[in-house]
């Protein structure tokens, strides 16, 4: 029998961006619209993963919340893949796994996977952990927190963390993840996420997708997470992926990008242990806008499809276990 692979996708429009301005601003979500879609792109009976993002900001608070009220999209058997970002300057990381905690009470049996932490080997970024103080011990001690509250309350949850590719020698994430992993976090840790975006940052000729996407999953897992020492028996779930459109960017090709991706990964699913894969994202948050992290979508803001969201559907239904 062929392994699961699970599909996913962030239902909102909001982003993160590159600036100090954080997230992106755009049209409200309209639930109903959303939930259409969501019916359309999934298979009936089958499991889909909805990313849902919150960040801790410090002395208990959190913000930026997407999609808002998330429980509303969790139906038909879709269930929720829950980021928790911890963004406190504070260094509060015992009030950070307290929160950790509510969280998987609040959500409960609506939760498939809780993910700690939201790219946190990433710098230079506002929105993006990897700049805040103290984030890899939260990293640490946030799966762990997740995973003994999802068995306190007998969830079949799914805990880890992700990150993005690095290819520098010389950067000390995963020989810190290392040293600071205790056997609990390892036998906590269910998964680690990746983000990847080819051609979207830096440009790659479409005919060369397919080999880069390979090469980097093998140096994922045979470098990066062996420098962690995170066992080859832990999955890969491909976490954010997606190819932005603009005036420069055509939509047909980004049905093209995103279908070689996917079907790249899941050719890879045995050789690297891949178990899902997550689209970033349903719509674009502002059509006419010409920055690209406004219009990662397979739908306009207007909730009209992109020809790359017929394509994901068709391999989803095709590829989807």
């Amino acid at each position: 029998m062929e392994k699961r692979f699970t599909f996913g996708i962030y239902p909102g429009g909001i982003a993160g961006t590159d600036s100090s301005a954080e997230l992106t601003a755009g049209k409200p979500d309209i639930p109903g619209e959303i939930n259409r879609a969501l019916d359309i792109l999934q298979p009936p009976g089958s499991e889909f993963w909805i990313r849902c993002y919150t960040a801790y900001y410090g002395n208990g608070a959190s913000k930026n919340h997407n999609p808002e009220n998330p429980g509303q999209y969790i139906r038909n058997g879709r269930k929720m893949d829950l980021v928790i970002g911890y963004h406190s300057m504070l260094g509060d990381i015992d009030l950070f796994t307290r929160f950790v905690r509510q969280q998987v009470r609040l959500y409960g049996g609506a939760l498939a996977k809780i993910q700690i932490a939201e790219e946190p080997n990433l710098h230079g970024i506002p929105v993006i952990d990897g700049d805040v103080p103290n984030v890899r011990e939260a990293l640490i001690r946030g799966v762990v927190a997740a995973r003994e509250e999802a068995r306190l309350l007998n969830l079949n949850v799914l805990t880890g963390f992700n990150a993005v590719p690095n290819f520098n020698p010389e950067d000390d994430f995963w020989k810190e993840i290392r040293a600071r992993a205790t056997c609990t976090f390892h036998n906590s840790l269910d998964y680690v996420g990746l983000d990847f975006f080819p051609d979207v940052f830096h440009p790659v000729p479409f005919e060369n997708i397919e080999s880069g996407i390979k090469a980097m999953l093998n140096h994922f897992r045979a470098v990066n997470l062996k420098e962690a020492g995170i066992s080859s028996r832990v999955p890969i779930h491909i976490t954010e992926n997606g190819w932005p459109t603009s005036d420069e960017r055509p939509e047909a090709k980004q049905s093209m990008v995103i279908e070689k991706v996917v079907r790249t990964v899941y050719e890879e699913r045995e050789n690297s242990n891949i178990g899902a894969y997550e689209l970033f994202s349903l719509r674009d948050s502002d059509s006419k806008n010409p920055d690209i992290f406004c219009r990662f979508g397979i739908m306009r803001d207007d909730y009209s499809t992109k020809p790359a969201f017929n394509t994901f559907k068709s391999l989803i239904a095709e590829l989807g276990q």
